[in-house]
């Protein structure tokens, strides 16, 4: 990516709605301003073009630091107040191909702001970086916990366009211990490296603003030793060979959370498969796996064709799996390449199936529409564990029934130790993460079927995923859409299932009843070791 000379002064953009000028879009997309941007960091194009100032500054406050985090009640630190992202450009070096290796990384940010800034922070938590600059001059900056405290030559206008550049920042992996959930983002196994972000934890990786709502395009250059594979979120763009390192160019053009960036790097293979309904296929497996992996990860495209006929189109130009041979504890719906350990694999195709099409039904549920804020996690996982389990068995099964009324005995004992399905009682992973999430969840969508009935709640699945296709939406969205695509006023039946602290009725089943959290022996053990001993199976954190 060309940089900005000292003298260069970032746009000023002409309307309150801060809208991109339009020397800079790209139809069809979305990405305006940031997708010129983007190709030419790709080598699409030979260098993004000029863009000169359009109009007066915005009217408004004078310039004030911008705030450091966004406001999650789950996070409060996470993400960053005064300026919206819209393009990451991503250029990361691995010296040599040890797995343990660690990266050199620069990041240019396109954001735009939101409010007139004096200063501004990013989310990072890597081991150093080499300096900072926006829109190509020097700016000052300190380092303040898991905040990167960045002040400007020049404050910044509401309404500018600008870039912000971190140089040479530094990350290393480490081992994976199960036993410790998501705690390592940047994790190595014998066959190279790998990144696992969720929820909170991107910017222990690489300079961001680490919130789900901020969704931005991502482009990538990879520099690793020649016979390295390296991998990246989206599509290759180019690639070649320059004095014994290949060096690969990725752009994911749909907008992506931070916590959903994959990169791998190391002794891979990449499995090429034909295109199927459109979506460019590509899995990525350790070389020593290959023949082991490659037949059971065909499986996806089977369960592609199952979700867009519930759902749609598939949301994003490619999908694949990667499987990394590391304990990892969970598996993950990072954006159009998901990641799983090995071991999963080595289980029958029953026990596999679903969870890979759990996470092919996150590319949907909490890749394109991400949660406004974390507390609407019930929103991605409630619904991948409605589709794996309907993939499983018929929603009118008696097996699924049988399911969901196991469930409902449980939902007092898990509302009053685990908060309600949609207020998650903390951020800590296995709070977040917790079987409310996931089994909770799914037991709203079941009893919103119950309510409205089947046609009906293929409609509002259908409208959600089109309507926020590619955005942040809250649960509050979520009960409004339900009740506009249904014709009838769920309002208070959903946020009774969602923020109650006891069940409400099950329609159509009157009969349920559910285990009263003071008369169970066992009521303060860990929510997740209850489900073995009520007959259910136990959590797997997907």
């Amino acid at each position: 990516m060309a940089s900005a000379s000292d003298e260069h002064q970032a746009p000023i953009m002409p309307t309150p709605d801060l809208d991109p000028p339009a020397t800079l879009r790209f139809p069809p997309s979305r990405l305006g301003a940031l997708a010129a941007l983007a190709l030419g960091a790709c080598g699409v194009v030979d260098e993004p073009p000029a863009i000169a100032a359009q109009a007066a500054p915005l009217a408004g406050p004078p310039a004030s630091p911008g705030a450091p985090g966004i406001g999650d009640t789950l996070f409060p630190d996470l993400g960053n107040g005064g300026y919206q992202v819209e393009h990451y450009h991503l250029d990361l070096r691995y010296a040599t191909a040890a797995p343990s290796q660690a990266l050199d990384g620069t990041v240019t940010i396109l954001a735009r702001a939101t409010q007139a800034l004096s200063q501004l922070d990013l989310d990072f938590a890597g081991d150093s970086l080499a300096a900072v600059t926006v829109d190509g001059r020097r700016a000052a900056y300190r380092r303040d916990g898991d905040e990167l405290v960045i002040t400007p030559a020049r404050a910044l206008r509401r309404g500018e366009w600008f870039t912000i550049t971190v140089e040479h920042f530094v990350a290393t992996p480490k081992v994976a211990d199960a036993s410790v959930l998501l705690g390592a983002p940047f994790f190595y196994t014998v066959d190279g490296s790998a990144w696992a972000g969720q929820p909170n934890n991107a910017h222990q990786i690489f300079p961001s603003n680490d919130h789900p709502s901020n969704k931005a395009s991502f482009s990538f250059r990879l520099d690793v030793p020649a016979g390295t594979t390296a991998v990246a979120s989206g599509e290759l763009i180019e690639q070649h060979m320059i004095g014994g390192r290949t060096i690969s160019q990725y752009l994911q053009r749909e907008p992506m959370a931070t916590e959903l960036v994959e990169v791998a790097v190391g002794a891979l293979t990449v499995i090429p498969r034909v295109d199927h309904a459109g979506v460019r296929i590509r899995d990525v497996v350790p070389t020593r796996l290959t023949a082991e992996l490659a037949p059971k990860l065909a499986l996806e495209l089977a369960q592609l064709d199952w979700l867009r006929d519930r759902l749609g189109a598939y949301p994003f130009h490619s999908y694949g799996s990667l499987v990394a041979d590391a304990s990892l504890g969970f598996a993950l719906e990072t954006q159009s390449l998901s990641l799983y350990e090995h071991g999963f694999f080595l289980a029958p195709e029953t026990s596999y199936g679903p969870i890979m099409l759990h996470e092919l039904a996150h590319q949907w549920f909490g890749d394109s529409v991400a949660p406004a804020r974390w507390s609407d996690v019930w929103q991605n996982e409630g619904h991948a564990t409605w589709y794996e389990r309907t993939w499983v068995n018929d929603p009118d099964s008696i097996e699924l029934i049988s399911l969901a009324q196991q469930l409902y005995s449980l939902g007092d004992l898990f509302r009053k130790f685990l908060g309600p399905v949609a207020a998650p009682t903390s951020g800590e992973p296995t709070a977040l993460f917790s079987p409310n999430a996931y089994f909770g969840g799914f037991l709203v969508l079941f009893a919103l079927r119950q309510q409205i009935g089947d046609p009906a709640f293929r409609a509002v699945e259908r409208a959600w995923v089109t309507r926020y296709r590619g955005r942040a939406a809250s649960t509050e969205d979520f009960i409004a859409l339900a009740s506009e695509v249904s014709g009838q006023d769920v309002s208070a039946f959903l946020q009774d299932w969602l923020f109650g602290t006891t069940t409400p009725a099950m329609p159509g089943h009157p009969d349920w009843t559910v285990i009263p959290p003071d008369s169970f022996p066992l009521a303060g053990l860990a929510a997740p070791a209850l489900l073995p001993m009520l007959g259910l199976p136990p959590l797997v954190r997907h």
